[in-house]
């Protein structure tokens, strides 16, 4: 009997303490903040990756194994019904400012964990209601022209200079963030023009995912709108956007300051696990469906989430990926500590 999906339920725990945060007062109210930025980043600082892999037997089994596909699609609803929560607690209830901002930070980790990170499983995947399900939970976060940039463009341009969200050695993750998303969002509109020129199919039309993905969230706003009035809409915004912020901060993580080589005819070399920072931090992994060893994600984007692989050549990071994230909002340490990290990988 396979049990190793076991370990896969610490993820609602997450939910759970989203719930606390949701519906209690007070400093409950940050609970899962403190959770995804504090409780989680102290735990990575002690606890060693495990750099174990599968045999091909047992990776064999488990990706058969229906039990991970129905871990993610669980988080769809969960998303959804933690969006309902969110809007009455934010509308119903007489809150000071600092419970206001812990109530929206709360909504924010649910949509960049659930949101975009289940989104982006979902999104890798060939069959027809998994995309569907995918876009239902990026449409949560104003953010569903991921599904388009994140497949067809970063990674195809992973680790060059016309990919938006590899970042640059030395850039500040202020104006990547900035980058990223503004760049990202053009690059959409040019893949998808580029998709339907290939088709023969007007550019204008409702054949255009991007145009059908401004009315749908466009949609989603007026209904909230409607339902919760104007604070229940901007908060949602406001949530909304802090969770996709936190994915480009994500993004900055995973490819800082790793490039492709060209070769003699400008070509670039093919994408490698050295092209990607790879975390074998356990709790990490685990909260965020694995998508922390990111090398083998790169490598074969096809892999489902319990499959991914460690890869002896590629970087790791210093810890996991909440820590990162935190490290990465200040400049001056995330640069003293990355530079040093580089220079001692390389000399290796």
């Amino acid at each position: 009997m396979n049990i190793r999906f076991l370990k896969y339920l610490a993820i609602l725990t997450g939910p759970a303490i989203g719930y606390i945060s949701l519906t209690q007062l007070g400093w409950w109210t940050w609970a899962l903040p403190i959770y995804a930025f504090l409780v989680i980043p102290f735990i990575e600082l002690f606890a060693k990756g495990s750099e174990e892999n599968m045999s091909e037997n047992e990776e064999e089994m488990v990706r058969k194994d229906r039990i991970y596909d129905y871990l993610l699609y669980l988080q769809v609803p969960i998303q959804y019904i933690f969006m309902v929560i969110f809007l009455y607690s934010i509308t119903e209830q007489g809150l000071t400012l600092f419970e206001y901002v812990g109530r929206v930070l709360t909504f924010g980790v649910a949509c960049v964990s659930l949101g975009i990170n289940v989104g982006h499983e979902l999104g890798h995947r060939a069959k027809p209601y998994e995309r569907i399900m995918a876009k239902a939970l990026l449409l949560s976060t104003l953010y569903m022209h991921f599904i388009i940039e994140h497949n067809r463009g970063h990674h195809k341009r992973v680790g060059t200079d016309e990919d938006p969200a590899s970042a640059r050695y030395g850039e500040i993750i202020y104006l990547f963030m900035a980058r990223s998303v503004i760049f990202g969002y053009i690059s959409a509109w040019k893949l998808e023009r580029a998709r339907l020129k290939a088709k023969g199919l007007s550019f204008w039309s409702l054949s255009n995912e991007m145009i059908r993905f401004q009315f749908i969230q466009l949609a989603l706003l007026v209904l909230i709108y409607y339902g919760f009035g104007l604070l229940g809409m901007l908060s949602f915004m406001a949530a909304a956007i802090y969770g996709f912020l936190m994915l480009e901060v994500i993004n900055y993580v995973e490819h800082y300051g790793l490039r492709r080589k060209k070769d003699a005819e400008g070509k670039y070399e093919k994408i490698l696990p050295i092209h990607s920072w790879n975390s074998n931090h356990m709790v990490g992994r685990i909260m965020l469906f694995e998508i922390s060893r990111h090398s083998d994600h790169h490598y074969k984007a096809s892999r489902k989430y319990q499959t991914l692989r460690h890869f002896d050549e590629a970087y790791q990071m210093p810890t996991g990926y909440p820590g990162m994230i935190l490290l990465a909002l200040l400049p001056p340490i995330w640069f003293y500590v990355m530079h040093r990290h580089i220079a001692k990988l390389k000399a290796i």
